[in-house]
């Protein structure tokens, strides 16, 4: 009778242990953890950095010299106004795979081992989130390498080149944290890439990215202005082409510190339905 009682309550005490508090140093240590295992997934999946890889270099290339004529006169004059543009937009597109990445990762049934484990909650979630920012780097580092290349050169220069990244690659980091919210309600891997598509893409183009908003007419002209994505341009103009932190800079800073405290916990709650 003695031990039909206590083998309970050593399962109890087992699951009791699993299920423990987790510190905030351990949770550091696990997202680290977490990171590691997505940058060693990312290094056997090298098709994963090629649309980190073409985009910045095809989308420079391409719309230097389509439009450089056309809105500048020519494409040196363009790029000022485009590079912070392409800067911003292949970064936020960029994080779009983080959602669809989560979602193959809980259909393959990867997420049912995590369960499992004593570990935070979030450090599945932000593992491969911090990983991530080395693809949102390369992206950045590798669009202006080719506005170098064909003839921008930032009068902020170093420094505002260097603010205008790390901005951009916060952004898309904060963002980020949407498209993993979105990655835990959707259905399919389809869904998530459907969805964020029609989120971002109106966002990134019907912005100040490509053109002046004073050549836009008046109703869309006002819908740029208040697109977050144009802030985060012309806080990218500012650093990259003048060196100047503006008020754009902290506007793009504050906003994405709110998406980040709106969708963190959205993201870890819509985790926690599938465990």
């Amino acid at each position: 009778m003695t031990a039909t009682m206590i083998e309970p309550v050593r399962a109890a005490d087992r699951v009791a242990s699993a299920r423990r508090h987790v510190g905030v140093g351990e949770t550091l240590s696990q997202t680290l953890t977490m990171a590691w295992r997505a940058l060693k997934k990312m290094r056997r999946n090298p098709e994963q950095f090629v649309d980190v890889a073409l985009q910045p270099i095809g989308f420079t290339v391409m719309f230097a010299y389509i439009f450089g004529g056309a809105i500048a006169g020519d494409v040196k004059s363009y790029l000022p106004l485009m590079i912070p543009g392409i800067l911003s937009q292949t970064v936020l597109t960029t994080c779009m795979a983080n959602g669809m990445q989560l979602r193959e990762d809980m259909e393959k049934g990867v997420f049912d081992r995590f369960k499992s484990l004593p570990i935070a909650r979030i450090a599945p979630l932000a593992g491969p989130m911090v990983a991530d920012l080395v693809r949102y780097t390369i992206a950045a580092v590798l669009t202006f390498g080719m506005g170098l290349a064909i003839g921008y050169r930032p009068g902020g220069g170093a420094p505002g080149v260097l603010g205008a990244i790390l901005l951009a690659v916060f952004c898309g980091w904060s963002l980020a944290w949407a498209f993993t919210w979105v990655g835990t309600i959707a259905r399919s891997v389809q869904a998530v890439q459907g969805i964020s598509m029609m989120i971002l893409f109106p966002l990134t183009f019907l912005s100040n990215a490509f053109v002046p908003i004073e050549s836009l007419p008046g109703g869309l002209a006002a819908f740029v202005r208040v697109n977050p994505v144009s802030h985060l341009v012309s806080a990218a103009r500012d650093l990259a082409n003048d060196g100047v932190v503006s008020g754009q800079v902290a506007w793009t800073v504050l906003a994405c510190l709110a998406v980040i405290a709106v969708f963190a916990p959205l993201s870890v709650l819509g985790y926690k339905r599938h465990i």
